[in-house]
């Protein structure tokens, strides 16, 4: 559906949301988006630091029943 929308279409669509909205709303509405990003992105930055300095992630481990062991 959205592929038949071409560049007139998102003007337009631009436009409706500029008159509803009004331009302060709209940019306070993309500063809170841009902080959720960076907030996202240093979230992740994080999680990813502290599985690199955790040692039990480093090396993966066998995790399979000893009774499944013997049949392989």
């Amino acid at each position: 559906m959205l592929n038949n929308i071409g560049p007139m279409g998102l003007l337009l669509i631009a436009v409706v949301v500029l008159v509803l909205f009004g331009r302060g709303k709209i940019s306070s509405l993309m500063g809170e988006v841009g902080k959720g990003i960076t907030s996202f992105k240093k979230g992740i930055n994080e999680g990813q630091k502290s599985l690199d300095e955790d040692d039990d992630y480093k090396e993966a481990k066998d995790v399979t029943p000893e009774t499944e062991k013997d049949k392989v």
